[in-house]
């Protein structure tokens, strides 16, 4: 991988969360005056007729697409997905861009912690330290005692523990199963399960809104686009910290357009589950690097 190729792939990535933010503020104004189900269903409708897009053009198509090596943890993936996105737009709408995403910055450690547990991977006394931090970043944020004990408090904590299952799952079906494969996965069972759902709650939207749903079934087709690309110009290790950036353009958005606020805990807060995130992102690097070395010496 060339130093251009990273650069490009350090781009792509501030990106994507660019849009990502873009993404979950038009999700806030939407939930806001229509239902969370509907408008989450109509942006899978898109969703999955860009993944079927994709998916065609790949070496395989569609036919090896519907094939995967693991089919129930595949559908498990896409359901745990959908159920993320609601439950994490309902916390924008109730405690908005800025603490909800500052919560949901601890997923990185979330993932770090339970691969234990769910891939049977080796988690040290570093990884298990980190994770405790960050869990005091996210305590700061949510100020136990005063608003720790509202759901919607607890909205984002509980998206950020299922978006990292999911990101646990993808790496473990990732052993048989190609992106492709898994992508197609995501998007198709997400759809039907967002339609199973949304249908029951289906409101008539108004023209100007309409429109606001058409740009965000853009952004969110543009910003996986974005990811993608990312990922396939340069290594995971060298553009993951820069996903960070989600929460820096979020909460831009959640001052300047929603009028939320920048409260002290809440950056000290946010600065300690990013902290705590670097750490976990650094020790994995290094981790990497020494399973490198040890591998080029035993091939001599």
């Amino acid at each position: 991988m060339t130093e251009q190729n990273t650069r490009l792939g350090i781009l792509l990535m501030v990106a994507t969360t660019f849009v990502f933010a873009l993404q979950d503020g038009i999700s806030r104004h939407l939930a806001g005056s229509y239902n969370v189900f509907m408008v989450v269903m109509i942006r899978y409708w898109f969703f999955a007729a860009f993944v079927i897009v994709v998916t065609a053009r790949r070496p395989g198509g569609i036919r090896r697409a519907l094939k995967p090596r693991f089919p129930l943890l595949q559908s498990l993936r896409g359901t745990l997905l959908v159920v993320e996105i609601w439950v994490m737009v309902l916390g924008f709408v109730h405690l908005g861009l800025v603490e909800a995403h500052a919560v949901f910055t601890c997923y990185p450690l979330l993932v770090s912690a339970l691969s234990g547990p769910v891939l049977g991977e080796s988690v040290g006394w570093r990884r298990w330290a980190a994770a405790g931090v960050g869990f005091l970043g996210v305590l700061i944020i949510l100020e136990p005692g005063v608003s720790v004990f509202s759901p919607w408090a607890l909205a984002p904590l509980s998206a950020a523990l299922g978006f990292a299952l999911y990101s646990l799952l993808t790496r473990y079906v990732a052993r048989a199963d190609s992106a492709s494969v898994s992508f197609f996965w995501t998007g198709t069972v997400g759809a039907v399960i967002a339609t199973a759902v949304g249908l029951f709650f289906w409101q008539p939207m108004s023209g100007p809104d309409w429109g606001w749903m058409a740009l965000l079934c853009v952004t969110a087709a543009f910003g996986h686009f974005l990811l993608i690309r990312a990922y396939e110009v340069a290594e995971a290790s060298s553009v993951q910290p820069f996903a960070y950036f989600q929460l820096i353009f979020a909460s831009m958005i959640g001052i300047t357009v929603f009028g939320d606020l920048l409260q002290v805990n809440v950056v000290i807060g946010a600065a300690i589950v990013v902290g705590a995130g670097l750490f976990t992102l650094w020790r994995a690097q290094v981790k990497t690097r020494r399973e490198r070395r040890a591998s080029a010496v035993a091939a001599k």
